[in-house]
């Protein structure tokens, strides 16, 4: 169990602060979304 622990201990960080990079990213890129106006498909620019 002191085992378990350690390895949470030191790498549980690294996990917790990926998902809130990710939870950032996905927010951003909804923004980003919502700014183009929540459309799939845009029309082609030339």
């Amino acid at each position: 169990m002191k085992i378990s622990r350690w390895i949470r201990d030191e790498h549980g960080g690294e996990a917790e602060q990926a998902e809130r990079a990710a939870l950032v990213g996905m927010a951003e890129k909804s923004a980003e979304f919502a700014a183009r106006g929540n459309k799939v498909y845009l029309p082609l620019a030339d």
